[in-house]
């Protein structure tokens, strides 16, 4: 036999398991029972955990839209209140200009 042949004989011999192997193997599996698992808990109790956590973005996604649409309508409210006050400036000045004008004229025809 050549020498890949030899070890791959050695790589498939029996070889005896340490003898801390089982000790270890048990308290492995102790400790999994003890750890709570997602996968561990009924059926039920992992909808019931799902529908709640997407109540709860559901809900914060909702606020969030509706916080978002009540600013939006604070600030069309506050731009709407800009453009009245600019308009009633604005017919303030022409009023102003049309008495000056009616004024200048009515003193051009003296």
């Amino acid at each position: 036999m050549d020498d890949f042949e030899e070890k791959l004989k050695r790589s498939f011999e029996r070889w005896p398991a340490p003898p801390s192997l089982k000790h270890r193997l048990i308290e492995n599996r102790r400790r999994r029972k003890e750890r709570p698992r997602w996968f561990a808990l009924p059926f039920a109790a992992r909808v019931a955990v799902s529908l709640c956590v997407f109540a709860g973005v559901f809900s914060a996604l909702y606020g969030g839209m509706a916080s978002y649409h009540a600013e939006q309508q604070r600030k069309g409210e506050e731009a709407r209140r800009q453009v009245l006050l600019a308009l009633r400036i604005t017919n303030h000045a022409l009023d102003h200009m049309n008495q000056q004008l009616a004024a200048h004229h009515r003193l051009r025809q003296n």
